[in-house]
């Protein structure tokens, strides 16, 4: 596999296809604010949710969950209160997710619901 960068947008398809798979919609990839960036925003059933893609070729490192710490799961919070309230969208239920997409062999997908909470 390629660089990070390369690997991270490959996991980001794979976890966008997996969820409207499941039913979910993306509406938004990739938002950036100064604090840091949501990979996926998708909504189903009303409840918006926020995922951090994290993408391995092995866990020589740890799972890739284990990168989401708290200092990374306070960005992501903070950035979404930004999207909430630029979007205008704080009557949605709000969720966070961790999509972990294993790329050597047989592509794998963990679906962490409820990683963490604000």
């Amino acid at each position: 596999m390629g660089n990070n960068i390369n690997k991270g947008l490959l996991g980001e398809e794979i976890a966008s296809k997996y969820l409207i798979s499941e039913g979910y919609k993306i509406i938004d990839r990739n938002y950036r604010t100064k604090i840091g960036e949501i990979d996926i925003i998708a909504i189903k059933s009303q409840i918006l949710v926020f995922v951090e893609v994290k993408a391995r070729t092995n866990i020589d490192y740890g799972y890739p969950y284990e990168a989401v710490n708290w200092k990374k799961q306070q960005k992501i919070i903070n950035s979404s209160l930004i999207y909430l309230k630029q979007k205008n969208l704080n009557n949605h239920q709000v969720r966070y997710d961790i999509i972990e997409v294993f790329l050597s062999g047989e592509t794998k997908i963990n679906h962490i619901e409820n990683a963490f909470c604000r």
